[in-house]
């Protein structure tokens, strides 16, 4: 028991017993309702994120400016794009073939203009016989002579996939 009986407080501290949780440890099941308490939501395991997301710490900030070459090097691009004139040929960056494609940019394959542009997935990249333009690197204006101006872009998927 405590010493102190002081005359304005005719309560009777706990501090003999544990205090206030020592006195409802004599009241309750301390035990049990710990191990039935809501312990509230699990912590996110993001460890599995980060092991298949991709290192983008020594990633460029967007673009294919090291993996491409400008269209007016390419003299079969002059005979097959007439309508432009050497400055903007020379504005157009061809990507290189192997160069992987941005999932979900879009681009347009000069060697086949009628198929308009279309929006990457993974794991694609530009083969031997594709001359892709990247709508990133290109002037709006001259993305839309290039397509057309009310042309919007497809996914391209691969053979078989739905």
């Amino acid at each position: 028991m405590s010493d102190d009986y002081s005359p304005g407080d005719a309560r009777q501290p706990y501090s003999d017993r544990g205090g206030p949780a020592g006195r409802h440890a004599e009241t309750h099941d301390v035990r049990r309702e710990a191990l039935t308490n809501p312990t509230g939501p699990t912590p996110v395991d993001t460890s599995f994120a980060e092991q298949i997301a991709p290192d983008t710490s020594t990633a460029a900030p967007g673009g294919h400016a090291d993996e491409s070459a400008s269209a007016a090097d390419d003299k079969e691009l002059h005979e097959r794009l007439q309508r432009l004139d050497s400055a903007e040929l020379s504005s157009l960056s061809v990507l290189q073939p192997g160069t992987a494609l941005e999932q979900g940019g879009t681009y347009v394959d000069l060697n086949d203009l009628t198929r308009g542009p279309f929006k990457a997935i993974g794991g694609q990249e530009a083969g031997p016989g594709n001359r892709y333009v990247a709508k990133r690197d290109t002037d709006y204006e001259l993305w839309n002579r290039l397509v057309g101006r009310d042309t919007e872009a497809e996914v391209e998927r691969p053979e078989g996939a739905s």
